[in-house]
């Protein structure tokens, strides 16, 4: 009989801990990560105090009221920097600069930074429109929130799904993509790899054959690693997913990309599953996949190997639409100063977007988390 359990690691609990530092609610991280509100508590006394340089320790409380009153003066000062008002700024201009920036932060902050009375900026911009200019501004607002509540990563395609399945919005992809257009958000579509010559695997067996849909977990696990810039030094990720569900199973970073940084990925994942006999373990050809440390590990699990042929991305097309993705909507907009800095956006990524909250359209729209709690309720 199958069961589902849930393993919480120490890089884990720690991660949760400083997402609740950055700014993250208790309520909001048990929701989004299925967590009780006595194992959080727990780890938040457990990971939570501070020492500062000179020797001053800090509550959690304390921590968290800076960071969110630094957070403020951030973006005080950004909205001043953008609004580009000057000391004498008139009234006219202020509005003009709450009005321009008002799908960028939120209008009360707007508003209370360049100094403009709420009712007068209402009044001033809101006018009798036509119904269908009066919809599109209703529909532009659900838009920007569905828009910033999945961190900015959905296209329209995506979009127009959850209009019509939280919202019961039901509009063309063509008007969604249109309207975003209106509203300066940007496309997330990417352009597709060229296609590359098929080359012979040799003692590299394929046995995978691009069958990426699976009909269980723990079925066929598929891997890759990529690379990411930290103050102009290169870290490498590597990941572990489940094709049946397409959820990232576990992934590490690390500064050299050996053997070490795939058996530390592949070890976490087998940790945290399951798993039966006859796993088969999909990458490729790369010489971190073959190393002899790896394949003798794969032996010692019962797990057989399966390679892409070389040079083909498309045997391993589950990854690397991963990975493309993880840059276009994540890594490629953002500047990391430091590893932890690194770190702790791919796990938000990975364990809260991505596995959590993402619908994936290779299944059904659902979410991987999602997909395999249905399977373990359907073959509990």
């Amino acid at each position: 009989m199958a069961t589902k359990q849930t393993r919480y690691d120490e890089d884990f609990k720690k991660s949760i801990v400083a997402l609740y530092h950055n700014g993250k609610t208790q309520t909001s991280l048990c929701q989004e990560y299925d967590i009780s509100q006595t194992s959080l508590a727990k780890w938040i006394k457990q990971y939570s105090t501070v020492e500062t340089d000179d020797g001053k320790v800090l509550t959690a409380k304390q921590i968290k009221e800076m960071q969110k009153r630094m957070a403020q003066l951030e973006e005080e000062n950004l909205i001043l920097k953008k609004s580009d008002c000057h000391i004498h700024a008139t009234l006219s201009e202020r509005l003009d600069a709450v009005y321009k920036l008002r799908f960028q932060h939120d209008i009360k902050t707007l508003c209370r930074v360049l100094n403009v009375n709420r009712s007068t900026y209402y009044k001033h911009f809101n006018s009798e429109s036509a119904p269908r200019v009066r919809e599109n501004l209703n529909i532009k607002r659900v838009i920007l929130q569905i828009y910033s509540d999945y961190d900015k990563c959905l296209g329209a395609y995506k979009i127009t799904y959850i209009l019509s399945r939280d919202y019961g919005i039901n509009i063309s992809v063509g008007r969604v993509y249109r309207l975003m257009q209106s509203m300066s958000l940007p496309k997330m579509s990417t352009d597709k790899p060229c296609r590359v010559k098929h080359h012979d695997q040799g003692e590299c067996d394929n046995h995978l054959h691009q069958e990426f849909n699976q009909k269980a977990p723990n079925l066929v696990w598929a891997s890759e690693f990529t690379y990411i810039k930290v103050n102009g030094k290169w870290y490498y990720l590597c990941i572990v997913m489940d094709l049946f569900s397409r959820k990232i199973i576990d992934w590490h970073i690390a500064s050299n990309h050996d053997v070490t940084l795939i058996m530390s990925a592949f070890n976490k994942a087998y940790k945290s599953r399951h798993v039966q006999y006859g796993l088969i373990f999909h990458s490729d050809q790369g010489s971190e996949y073959t190393a002899f440390a790896f394949r003798n590990l794969l032996d010692s699990y019962n797990v057989v190997q399966s390679f892409s042929k070389k040079g083909y991305p498309f045997d391993n097309a589950c990854c690397e639409s991963f990975f493309k993705y993880l840059k276009k909507n994540r890594t490629n907009r953002r500047n990391y100063h430091t590893l932890e800095e690194l770190r702790l956006d791919i796990f938000e990524y990975i364990e809260n977007l991505y596995n959590n909250r993402l619908p994936h359209g290779a299944i059904g729209y659902k979410t991987p988390n999602e997909l395999e709690a249905e399977y373990w309720d359907q073959h509990a």
